[in-house]
């Protein structure tokens, strides 16, 4: 499926815009340096780097004490930028991302060679997500390339955070830079997982979106769709 198709491209600023964060270089430094950095989204609070940054990820990996087999997932601002990093998806992928991006939906799908194993634990699927807040859509505007490898912001088998205060106090001594959410708080509650194979639908994780019951204007996810 083409990108055009599947979303239409709008620029999230224009010329008369001002911007929400006020230390955007300081951002771009950090990330660019192999940097990891805190942020919140419609959900909860991420801990996040550039998907290019092998010594960044690792050092993610370090601060939560996250088990390698666990992967991590990309987040962009743009439902196009991350179409690169996965294999051409099917009309049940597209009709989840048509409905529910932004939002609190996570897809699990097959990865393209743009996606570094080490993000994915060497599996050969990779998650990916369009937060609905616009805080992190100005902060993806400002990582090079525009999209993070990321994770929730705490340390493993430890509760989500959900507040600025939680996140400085989950971090504030193991990352770069927790920026503050000046507002544009989240919601608390983490994205549904949904991995999309073929034709084969499987909720990973049920979450914000409740995919069950069926959202009230049915999708058609195609023969072979399993809820189970």
């Amino acid at each position: 499926m083409s990108l055009q198709k599947l979303i239409e491209y709008k620029p999230i600023f224009s010329n008369n815009k001002i911007m929400i964060i006020q230390n955007a270089e300081e951002i771009k430094n950090i990330l660019d340096n192999d940097g990891v950095i805190a942020y919140v989204t419609d959900t909860v609070w991420g801990l996040g780097c550039l998907p290019k940054s092998e010594k960044a990820v690792k050092k993610i990996y370090e601060i939560k004490k996250r088990e390698a087999k666990k992967p991590l997932i990309l987040m962009s601002n743009e439902v196009y930028i991350l179409l690169e990093y996965v294999k051409p998806l099917n009309k049940t992928a597209s009709k989840l991302i048509k409905r529910y991006f932004p939002g609190a939906l996570t897809i699990v799908t097959e990865k393209s060679d743009k996606t570094p194993d080490y993000i994915t634990s060497n599996m050969q699927t990779v998650g990916i997500r369009v937060p609905d807040n616009e805080l992190f859509k100005e902060i993806c505007e400002i990582a090079s390339g525009h999209v993070l490898a990321t994770t929730s912001a705490n340390l493993s088998h430890q509760p989500s955070a959900k507040t600025y205060e939680q996140a400085l106090e989950n971090m504030s001594d193991l990352v770069d830079l927790v920026i503050p959410d000046y507002g544009y708080s989240c919601k608390g509650l983490e994205s549904t997982v949904a991995g999309v194979m073929g034709d084969e639908l499987r909720i990973f994780r049920q979450g914000a979106i409740n995919l069950f019951p069926p959202h009230p204007n049915p999708l058609p996810l195609g023969e072979g769709a399993d809820f189970g």
